[in-house]
């Protein structure tokens, strides 16, 4: 009789035992260091790996992580030559974050700058300010010693040309004459308002329509920094900010919580922070899985149809990931690398 109640008790020890292995998450075991990123974009991955245990700080590896895929050109969704926008110019969006001094460093709309995630950095080292956007942060670039580039390629052109060859559709405008449904601009505001139906989604959802690298990198001692870099939505209006550059909506870190970072539709990802909240749940001991989730399931309520996804990592390591399930994605593929997994691995979750 004692035997047989021994068995559950032993198989109740091995299952804590395995969880606490796991870190209590449901989702990647507690490791660190740990390098985490949006996207199947392994060759970032491995290069904020690399510069972390080359003695680079926790930054030192979200800018080279970054900036990898500024120069791979990550699925044309990130650096030059990429998501051009009506006018036929491929612009940057990029950000940085230390978890530790809670300093961040942005550029919005940046013009013929290839390294965006590096200008970034900059106004954290070389201003008091936080985003620098448009014309204005080219010139900062320039200033600190980037050089000026076309941004534009044979290919974002062909996508341009495609696109007016197709009367400008998709394209972002609401409300104006001629109907910009069915035709080019230059448009003016039309007399008759018409609201929107809020459980329409027209954009076209796969895989090779994101646009943002989302990294989050903890060092062995703990401090977390992220970052993000991309080009953007296709044929956006100019001058357009997505998600990307704005703390807490694009990513957001905290070495005393976790670090967070969102891809997908960024105008309406960043009207509810999704990076800091997930980071303020983890705060109070949730899980990041959960914390992905709630985020997510927060947004539902409002635009039930939006394309997102987000990645999240507490102090400790464990981390998760969640995105909004839609015909064409049900899945979300991203990146992480700690010593329990011993190089870059591709991890995917379920869309909910």
């Amino acid at each position: 009789m004692g035997q047989r109640n021994l068995l559950p008790r032993r198989s109740l020890l091995l299952y804590l035992l395995l969880q606490a292995t796991r870190g209590f998450s449901s989702g990647g075991a507690s490791s660190l260091p740990l390098v985490l990123n949006t996207w199947a974009f392994q060759k970032a991955t491995e290069t904020a790996w690399n510069t972390l245990h080359s003695g680079g700080s926790e930054l030192d590896a979200v800018e080279k992580g970054c900036g990898q895929c500024e120069i791979e050109q990550c699925d044309g969704s990130v650096g030059y030559g990429g998501s051009p926008d009506e006018h036929g110019e491929t612009t940057l969006d990029a950000m940085i974050m230390d978890g530790n001094t809670m300093k961040v460093g942005a550029v919005a709309d940046l013009r013929r700058i290839k390294n965006a995630i590096g200008v970034a950095r900059k106004v954290i080292e070389h201003t008091r300010h936080t985003l620098l956007v448009g014309e204005s942060a080219s010139f900062f670039a320039e200033s600190m010693g980037f050089p000026s580039e076309d941004l534009t390629t044979q290919k974002s052109l062909s996508i341009y040309l495609k696109w007016l060859n197709q009367s400008c559709q998709p394209n972002f405008w609401k409300n104006v004459i001629p109907d910009a449904s069915k035709s080019c601009g230059p448009y003016k505001q039309s007399a008759v308002f018409v609201k929107e139906e809020q459980n329409v989604s027209e954009r076209r959802i796969d895989v090779h329509n994101h646009d943002t690298i989302g990294m989050i990198v903890i060092g062995q001692a703990g401090s977390i920094a992220a970052g993000t870099s991309t080009n953007g939505a296709n044929h956006k209006i100019q001058g357009r900010v997505g998600d990307s550059p704005i703390a807490g909506a694009g990513a957001y870190a905290d070495s005393t919580a976790g670090a967070a970072a969102a891809t997908g539709d960024g105008d309406v990802m960043m009207r509810f922070l999704p990076s800091y909240q997930a980071v303020e749940y983890m705060r109070t001991g949730m899980d990041p899985t959960m914390a992905c989730k709630k985020v997510i399931s927060r947004i539902q309520k409002y635009v039930p149809y939006f394309f997102g996804a987000v990645i999240c990592a507490n102090t400790s390591g464990s981390y998760g990931a969640a995105c909004n399930k839609l015909p064409g994605f049900t899945q979300f593929h991203f990146m992480a690398c700690n010593p329990s997994l011993r190089q870059p691995s591709e991890e995917i979750v379920d869309c909910i």
